[in-house]
Protein backbone atom coordinates (compact mmCIF):
# COMPACT_ATOMS: atom_id res chain seq x y z
CA UNK A 1 0.00 0.00 0.00
CA UNK A 2 1.53 3.18 -1.01
CA UNK A 3 2.13 5.62 2.14
CA UNK A 4 0.31 8.99 1.18
CA UNK A 5 1.77 12.90 2.60
CA UNK A 6 -0.16 14.56 4.18
CA UNK A 7 0.78 18.41 3.69
CA UNK A 8 1.77 19.90 6.91
CA UNK A 9 -0.56 22.39 7.26
CA UNK A 10 -3.67 20.27 6.45
CA UNK A 11 -2.85 18.60 9.42
CA UNK A 12 -4.83 20.89 12.22
CA UNK A 13 -8.13 20.63 9.92
CA UNK A 14 -7.96 17.00 9.38
CA UNK A 15 -7.50 16.38 13.54
CA UNK A 16 -10.18 18.82 13.99
CA UNK A 17 -12.33 17.14 11.64
CA UNK A 18 -11.51 13.96 13.27
CA UNK A 19 -12.09 15.13 16.20
CA UNK A 20 -15.80 16.30 15.33
CA UNK A 21 -16.87 13.15 14.01
CA UNK A 22 -15.97 11.40 17.37
CA UNK A 23 -17.41 14.28 18.73
CA UNK A 24 -20.94 13.95 16.70
CA UNK A 25 -20.34 10.49 17.47
CA UNK A 26 -20.35 10.30 20.76
CA UNK A 27 -22.72 13.07 21.25
CA UNK A 28 -25.32 10.56 18.69
CA UNK A 29 -24.25 7.79 21.39
CA UNK A 30 -25.53 9.64 24.64
CA UNK A 31 -28.86 10.59 22.76
CA UNK A 32 -29.24 7.22 22.35
CA UNK A 33 -28.97 6.69 25.79
CA UNK A 34 -30.57 9.70 26.85
CA UNK A 35 -33.89 8.58 25.29
CA UNK A 36 -33.82 5.16 26.42
CA UNK A 37 -33.01 6.51 29.88
CA UNK A 38 -36.17 8.71 29.26
CA UNK A 39 -38.25 5.82 28.10
CA UNK A 40 -37.34 3.34 30.77
CA UNK A 41 -38.46 6.76 33.23
CA UNK A 42 -41.70 7.49 31.11
CA UNK A 43 -42.44 3.33 31.60
CA UNK A 44 -41.23 3.51 35.39
CA UNK A 45 -43.44 6.42 36.27
CA UNK A 46 -46.49 4.33 34.57
CA UNK A 47 -45.76 1.76 36.09
CA UNK A 48 -46.11 2.67 39.46
CA UNK A 49 -48.72 5.03 38.91
CA UNK A 50 -50.64 1.87 37.29
CA UNK A 51 -49.71 0.15 41.17
CA UNK A 52 -50.53 3.64 43.05
CA UNK A 53 -54.23 3.72 41.51
CA UNK A 54 -54.90 0.11 42.43
CA UNK A 55 -53.48 1.07 46.17
CA UNK A 56 -54.95 4.21 47.11
CA UNK A 57 -58.51 5.65 47.66
CA UNK A 58 -59.27 7.53 44.55
CA UNK A 59 -62.62 10.02 44.52
CA UNK A 60 -64.02 11.93 42.29
CA UNK A 61 -66.71 14.46 43.33
CA UNK A 62 -68.25 15.08 40.30
CA UNK A 63 -69.41 11.95 37.90
CA UNK A 64 -72.46 12.68 35.50
CA UNK A 65 -73.35 9.56 35.06
CA UNK A 66 -77.50 9.79 36.54
CA UNK A 67 -78.82 12.24 34.12
CA UNK A 68 -77.01 10.91 31.27
CA UNK A 69 -78.26 7.58 31.79
CA UNK A 70 -81.68 9.17 31.55
CA UNK A 71 -81.03 9.11 27.85
CA UNK A 72 -78.50 6.37 27.60
CA UNK A 73 -80.22 3.16 28.78
CA UNK A 74 -77.61 0.70 29.68
CA UNK A 75 -76.03 -1.28 32.27
CA UNK A 76 -72.92 0.45 33.59
CA UNK A 77 -71.73 -2.59 35.82
CA UNK A 78 -70.87 -4.08 32.14
CA UNK A 79 -68.20 -2.49 29.32
CA UNK A 80 -69.38 -0.26 27.49
CA UNK A 81 -67.97 1.44 24.03
CA UNK A 82 -69.79 5.29 25.27
CA UNK A 83 -69.73 7.61 27.75
CA UNK A 84 -67.05 8.10 30.09
CA UNK A 85 -67.77 5.48 32.95
CA UNK A 86 -68.78 1.66 33.64
CA UNK A 87 -67.10 -1.00 36.37
CA UNK A 88 -64.54 -2.71 34.05
CA UNK A 89 -63.31 0.92 32.84
CA UNK A 90 -63.74 2.13 36.96
CA UNK A 91 -61.83 -0.97 38.38
CA UNK A 92 -58.90 -0.25 35.54
CA UNK A 93 -58.46 3.37 36.27
CA UNK A 94 -58.68 2.71 40.25
CA UNK A 95 -61.61 4.66 41.12
CA UNK A 96 -63.36 3.97 44.00
CA UNK A 97 -65.68 6.74 44.56
CA UNK A 98 -67.04 8.06 41.80
CA UNK A 99 -69.55 11.26 43.10
CA UNK A 100 -73.04 10.62 41.21
CA UNK A 101 -73.81 14.03 40.30
CA UNK A 102 -77.88 14.11 41.11
CA UNK A 103 -78.13 17.08 38.66
CA UNK A 104 -81.00 19.48 38.47
CA UNK A 105 -80.72 22.11 34.81
CA UNK A 106 -81.75 25.53 35.37
CA UNK A 107 -84.99 24.54 33.01
CA UNK A 108 -86.06 22.24 35.57
CA UNK A 109 -85.11 24.25 38.48
CA UNK A 110 -88.69 25.38 39.51
CA UNK A 111 -90.43 24.56 42.90
CA UNK A 112 -92.91 21.36 41.91
CA UNK A 113 -90.46 19.95 39.36
CA UNK A 114 -86.93 19.63 40.75
CA UNK A 115 -87.34 17.70 43.58
CA UNK A 116 -89.15 15.07 42.32
CA UNK A 117 -86.48 15.02 39.33
CA UNK A 118 -83.75 15.10 41.86
CA UNK A 119 -85.44 11.89 43.63
CA UNK A 120 -85.88 10.46 40.49
CA UNK A 121 -82.12 10.30 39.61
CA UNK A 122 -81.06 9.16 43.32
CA UNK A 123 -83.44 6.03 42.42
CA UNK A 124 -81.68 5.68 38.87
CA UNK A 125 -78.66 5.48 40.86
CA UNK A 126 -79.90 2.68 43.86
CA UNK A 127 -81.33 0.67 40.84
CA UNK A 128 -77.26 0.48 39.86
CA UNK A 129 -76.36 -0.50 43.01
CA UNK A 130 -79.14 -2.79 44.04
CA UNK A 131 -78.75 -4.99 40.33
CA UNK A 132 -74.81 -5.10 40.83
CA UNK A 133 -74.29 -5.44 45.11
CA UNK A 134 -71.20 -7.26 44.22
CA UNK A 135 -69.82 -4.06 42.75
CA UNK A 136 -71.67 -1.05 43.76
CA UNK A 137 -72.59 0.46 46.96
CA UNK A 138 -74.14 3.93 48.36
CA UNK A 139 -72.14 4.92 50.74
CA UNK A 140 -73.84 7.08 53.75
CA UNK A 141 -70.47 7.83 55.69
CA UNK A 142 -66.80 8.03 55.68
CA UNK A 143 -66.37 4.66 57.26
CA UNK A 144 -69.30 3.25 55.10
CA UNK A 145 -66.45 4.37 52.34
CA UNK A 146 -63.54 2.71 53.89
CA UNK A 147 -66.16 -0.57 54.44
CA UNK A 148 -66.40 -0.48 50.82
CA UNK A 149 -63.04 -0.24 49.57
CA UNK A 150 -62.40 -2.76 51.52
CA UNK A 151 -64.57 -5.34 50.27
CA UNK A 152 -63.10 -4.12 46.95
CA UNK A 153 -66.79 -2.57 46.02
CA UNK A 154 -67.10 0.93 44.15
CA UNK A 155 -68.94 3.21 46.40
CA UNK A 156 -71.56 5.30 44.53
CA UNK A 157 -72.05 8.73 46.85
CA UNK A 158 -74.23 11.26 46.00
CA UNK A 159 -74.13 14.74 45.14
CA UNK A 160 -76.61 17.16 44.00
CA UNK A 161 -75.76 19.54 41.36
CA UNK A 162 -78.32 22.72 42.00
CA UNK A 163 -79.48 22.86 45.13
CA UNK A 164 -83.21 23.82 43.44
CA UNK A 165 -83.88 20.08 44.29
CA UNK A 166 -84.32 21.67 47.84
CA UNK A 167 -87.19 23.65 46.34
CA UNK A 168 -88.39 26.03 49.05
CA UNK A 169 -88.56 23.60 52.21
CA UNK A 170 -85.69 23.13 54.46
CA UNK A 171 -87.19 20.30 55.73
CA UNK A 172 -86.02 18.73 52.35
CA UNK A 173 -82.72 18.79 53.01
CA UNK A 174 -83.20 15.79 55.56
CA UNK A 175 -85.26 14.06 53.32
CA UNK A 176 -82.23 14.33 50.73
CA UNK A 177 -80.06 13.54 53.39
CA UNK A 178 -81.63 10.15 54.38
CA UNK A 179 -81.22 9.36 50.82
CA UNK A 180 -77.84 9.54 50.69
CA UNK A 181 -77.16 13.12 49.73
CA UNK A 182 -73.06 14.43 51.20
CA UNK A 183 -72.77 17.61 49.55
CA UNK A 184 -74.65 20.12 47.50
CA UNK A 185 -73.87 22.70 44.86
CA UNK A 186 -75.92 25.35 45.70
CA UNK A 187 -76.60 26.85 41.85
CA UNK A 188 -76.37 25.94 38.32
CA UNK A 189 -76.26 28.06 35.45
CA UNK A 190 -79.04 30.73 37.02
CA UNK A 191 -79.45 32.51 40.06
CA UNK A 192 -82.12 30.24 42.42
CA UNK A 193 -83.89 29.86 45.97
CA UNK A 194 -80.29 29.98 47.87
CA UNK A 195 -78.62 32.18 45.88
CA UNK A 196 -76.36 33.79 42.67
CA UNK A 197 -74.52 31.86 40.15
CA UNK A 198 -71.28 32.40 38.03
CA UNK A 199 -72.82 32.03 34.31
CA UNK A 200 -75.50 34.58 35.11
CA UNK A 201 -75.31 38.79 34.66
CA UNK A 202 -78.96 38.23 36.70
CA UNK A 203 -77.92 38.86 40.43
CA UNK A 204 -80.47 39.40 42.30
CA UNK A 205 -79.70 38.33 45.61
CA UNK A 206 -76.29 39.80 45.51
CA UNK A 207 -74.70 36.91 46.98
CA UNK A 208 -76.68 34.63 49.16
CA UNK A 209 -80.36 34.81 50.12
CA UNK A 210 -82.05 34.65 53.59
CA UNK A 211 -83.50 31.36 52.55
CA UNK A 212 -79.77 30.03 51.42
CA UNK A 213 -78.46 31.66 54.64
CA UNK A 214 -80.62 29.04 56.83
CA UNK A 215 -79.66 26.47 53.73
CA UNK A 216 -76.07 26.67 54.59
CA UNK A 217 -76.69 26.40 58.71
CA UNK A 218 -79.05 23.12 57.70
CA UNK A 219 -76.57 21.64 55.86
CA UNK A 220 -74.01 22.55 58.44
CA UNK A 221 -76.14 20.67 61.15
CA UNK A 222 -76.89 17.58 59.17
CA UNK A 223 -73.61 16.81 58.09
CA UNK A 224 -74.03 17.70 53.99
CA UNK A 225 -70.84 19.04 52.56
CA UNK A 226 -71.21 22.56 51.20
CA UNK A 227 -69.84 22.87 47.58
CA UNK A 228 -69.29 26.28 46.44
CA UNK A 229 -68.78 25.63 42.68
CA UNK A 230 -71.25 27.48 40.08
CA UNK A 231 -71.62 30.40 42.59
CA UNK A 232 -71.11 34.32 42.16
CA UNK A 233 -67.51 35.11 44.18
CA UNK A 234 -70.05 37.17 46.66
CA UNK A 235 -71.80 33.83 46.96
CA UNK A 236 -68.94 32.27 48.35
CA UNK A 237 -67.72 34.52 50.71
CA UNK A 238 -70.76 35.03 52.26
CA UNK A 239 -71.01 31.27 52.67
CA UNK A 240 -67.22 31.33 54.10
CA UNK A 241 -68.51 33.56 56.53
CA UNK A 242 -71.53 31.80 57.78
CA UNK A 243 -70.51 28.46 57.30
CA UNK A 244 -69.05 26.53 60.53
CA UNK A 245 -67.60 23.34 58.37
CA UNK A 246 -65.20 23.13 55.47
CA UNK A 247 -66.32 23.43 52.21
CA UNK A 248 -65.66 22.50 48.74
CA UNK A 249 -65.81 22.94 44.80
CA UNK A 250 -66.39 20.09 43.87
CA UNK A 251 -65.59 20.47 39.84
CA UNK A 252 -64.07 24.05 39.35
CA UNK A 253 -60.43 24.70 38.27
CA UNK A 254 -57.93 27.63 38.65
CA UNK A 255 -58.77 31.05 37.28
CA UNK A 256 -55.22 32.02 36.73
CA UNK A 257 -55.27 30.10 33.33
CA UNK A 258 -58.67 31.52 32.42
CA UNK A 259 -58.07 35.01 33.18
CA UNK A 260 -61.46 36.82 33.93
CA UNK A 261 -63.45 33.70 33.69
CA UNK A 262 -65.37 33.61 37.09
CA UNK A 263 -66.45 29.73 36.85
CA UNK A 264 -63.13 28.73 37.88
CA UNK A 265 -61.76 30.05 40.87
CA UNK A 266 -59.42 33.20 41.34
CA UNK A 267 -56.55 32.83 43.31
CA UNK A 268 -58.15 35.08 46.36
CA UNK A 269 -61.02 32.40 46.28
CA UNK A 270 -58.83 29.27 46.50
CA UNK A 271 -56.80 31.10 49.27
CA UNK A 272 -59.80 31.99 51.57
CA UNK A 273 -60.65 27.99 50.63
CA UNK A 274 -57.50 26.90 52.45
CA UNK A 275 -58.14 29.02 55.07
CA UNK A 276 -61.67 27.69 55.59
CA UNK A 277 -59.64 23.83 55.48
CA UNK A 278 -61.91 23.24 51.88
CA UNK A 279 -60.70 21.72 49.11
CA UNK A 280 -60.93 22.46 45.09
CA UNK A 281 -61.86 19.45 42.96
CA UNK A 282 -60.19 19.54 39.78
CA UNK A 283 -62.13 19.45 36.94
CA UNK A 284 -60.52 18.67 33.46
CA UNK A 285 -63.09 19.60 31.03
CA UNK A 286 -60.90 22.16 28.54
CA UNK A 287 -62.45 24.91 28.91
CA UNK A 288 -61.57 24.99 32.47
CA UNK A 289 -58.04 23.98 31.92
CA UNK A 290 -57.02 26.46 28.91
CA UNK A 291 -58.03 30.05 28.11
CA UNK A 292 -57.39 28.67 24.40
CA UNK A 293 -60.22 26.24 24.29
CA UNK A 294 -62.57 28.13 26.67
CA UNK A 295 -62.86 30.86 23.71
CA UNK A 296 -62.66 28.30 21.16
CA UNK A 297 -65.62 26.62 22.98
CA UNK A 298 -67.40 29.89 23.79
CA UNK A 299 -67.44 30.74 20.13
CA UNK A 300 -68.57 27.19 19.19
CA UNK A 301 -71.51 27.96 21.64
CA UNK A 302 -72.44 31.01 20.23
CA UNK A 303 -72.22 28.98 16.50
CA UNK A 304 -74.44 26.70 18.11
CA UNK A 305 -76.59 28.80 19.64
CA UNK A 306 -77.53 30.59 16.21
CA UNK A 307 -78.60 27.07 14.54
CA UNK A 308 -80.02 25.16 17.44
CA UNK A 309 -82.90 25.95 20.15
CA UNK A 310 -79.95 25.84 22.70
CA UNK A 311 -75.95 25.49 22.68
CA UNK A 312 -75.67 22.82 25.59
CA UNK A 313 -78.99 20.73 23.85
CA UNK A 314 -78.75 17.99 22.40
CA UNK A 315 -78.51 19.10 19.14
CA UNK A 316 -76.18 22.03 19.95
CA UNK A 317 -73.79 20.00 21.68
CA UNK A 318 -72.82 17.54 18.85
CA UNK A 319 -72.60 20.59 16.68
CA UNK A 320 -70.35 22.25 19.76
CA UNK A 321 -68.23 18.88 19.10
CA UNK A 322 -67.70 19.17 15.35
CA UNK A 323 -66.55 22.65 15.59
CA UNK A 324 -64.06 21.88 18.60
CA UNK A 325 -63.07 18.50 16.20
CA UNK A 326 -61.55 20.88 13.24
CA UNK A 327 -60.61 23.72 15.39
CA UNK A 328 -56.56 24.15 15.14
CA UNK A 329 -56.14 24.27 18.97
CA UNK A 330 -53.15 22.55 21.01
CA UNK A 331 -53.60 19.33 22.73
CA UNK A 332 -54.97 19.69 26.08
CA UNK A 333 -53.39 16.72 27.90
CA UNK A 334 -52.87 15.55 31.77
CA UNK A 335 -49.87 18.42 32.11
CA UNK A 336 -52.42 20.79 31.69
CA UNK A 337 -54.16 19.52 34.44
CA UNK A 338 -50.87 18.81 36.50
CA UNK A 339 -50.35 22.24 36.54
CA UNK A 340 -53.55 23.57 38.16
CA UNK A 341 -53.06 21.29 40.60
CA UNK A 342 -49.29 23.03 41.07
CA UNK A 343 -51.05 25.90 41.28
CA UNK A 344 -52.80 25.50 44.25
CA UNK A 345 -50.64 23.74 45.87
CA UNK A 346 -48.39 26.58 45.48
CA UNK A 347 -50.86 29.11 46.56
CA UNK A 348 -51.69 26.97 49.89
CA UNK A 349 -50.30 23.89 50.40
CA UNK A 350 -51.04 20.04 49.01
CA UNK A 351 -53.77 19.62 51.72
CA UNK A 352 -56.01 21.83 49.40
CA UNK A 353 -56.18 19.77 46.04
CA UNK A 354 -58.47 17.02 44.71
CA UNK A 355 -60.29 15.66 41.80
CA UNK A 356 -63.51 16.76 39.94
CA UNK A 357 -63.25 15.61 36.84
CA UNK A 358 -66.88 16.54 35.37
CA UNK A 359 -67.07 12.91 32.95
CA UNK A 360 -70.10 12.34 31.72
CA UNK A 361 -70.90 15.61 30.63
CA UNK A 362 -69.62 16.42 27.65
CA UNK A 363 -66.54 15.30 25.90
CA UNK A 364 -64.27 18.51 25.38
CA UNK A 365 -61.56 16.33 27.27
CA UNK A 366 -57.77 15.88 27.54
CA UNK A 367 -56.06 13.43 24.87
CA UNK A 368 -54.97 11.18 27.93
CA UNK A 369 -57.71 11.43 29.77
CA UNK A 370 -60.66 10.64 28.12
CA UNK A 371 -62.34 8.36 30.59
CA UNK A 372 -62.14 6.70 34.20
CA UNK A 373 -59.59 3.99 33.21
CA UNK A 374 -57.17 6.81 32.80
CA UNK A 375 -56.64 8.10 36.18
CA UNK A 376 -53.34 6.53 36.19
CA UNK A 377 -52.20 8.90 33.46
CA UNK A 378 -52.22 11.83 35.70
CA UNK A 379 -50.55 10.23 38.14
CA UNK A 380 -47.60 9.37 36.34
CA UNK A 381 -47.24 12.89 35.24
CA UNK A 382 -47.47 14.17 39.24
CA UNK A 383 -44.74 11.28 39.84
CA UNK A 384 -42.48 12.59 37.25
CA UNK A 385 -43.09 16.01 38.83
CA UNK A 386 -41.92 15.20 42.28
CA UNK A 387 -44.79 14.49 43.95
CA UNK A 388 -44.60 11.94 46.69
CA UNK A 389 -47.06 8.19 46.82
CA UNK A 390 -48.39 10.54 50.03
CA UNK A 391 -49.10 13.75 48.20
CA UNK A 392 -50.51 11.62 45.73
CA UNK A 393 -52.91 9.83 48.08
CA UNK A 394 -53.85 13.20 49.28
CA UNK A 395 -54.49 14.79 45.85
CA UNK A 396 -56.53 11.42 44.84
CA UNK A 397 -59.01 11.36 47.50
CA UNK A 398 -57.56 12.23 51.31
CA UNK A 399 -58.35 15.52 51.26
CA UNK A 400 -62.00 15.43 50.24
CA UNK A 401 -62.27 12.37 53.25
CA UNK A 402 -60.51 14.90 55.53
CA UNK A 403 -62.95 17.59 54.89
CA UNK A 404 -65.95 14.86 54.34
CA UNK A 405 -64.95 13.91 57.69
CA UNK A 406 -64.80 17.29 59.67
CA UNK A 407 -68.17 18.10 58.15
CA UNK A 408 -69.39 14.88 59.79
CA UNK A 409 -67.85 15.65 63.18
CA UNK A 410 -69.24 19.46 63.34
CA UNK A 411 -72.88 17.91 62.89
CA UNK A 412 -72.34 15.13 65.85
CA UNK A 413 -71.85 17.96 67.83
CA UNK A 414 -75.47 19.42 67.01
CA UNK A 415 -78.68 17.86 68.30
CA UNK A 416 -80.63 15.97 66.06
CA UNK A 417 -77.83 14.74 63.84
CA UNK A 418 -78.56 11.59 62.28
CA UNK A 419 -76.49 8.47 60.71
Amino acid sequence: MRNIAIPSKQLPFIAALFLLIITIHSCDQKSKESSKENEKEIKDYQARANELAQELLIIDTHIDLPYWLLENDVDVSGSLNIGHFDYPRAKQGGLNVPFMSIYIPVDQQEVGQAKDLADSLIDMVEEVAEKSPDKFAIPFSTNDVEEHFSQGLISLPLGMENGAGIEDNLENLKHFYDRGIRYITLTHGEPNLIGDASFSPDQPWNGLSPFGEQVITEMNRLGIMVDISHVTDKTFFDVIDLTNAPVIASHSSCQYFTPGWDRNMSDELIIALAKNRGVIQINILSPFISNEHKNAIDSALNIAASHAESALGDQGLKLVDEIMENAPLAEINVSNVADHIDHVVQLTSIDHVGLGTDFGSVNWLPVDFKDVSQYPNLIAELLRRGYSDEDISKICGGNLMRVWREVEEKAKKKPDNHR
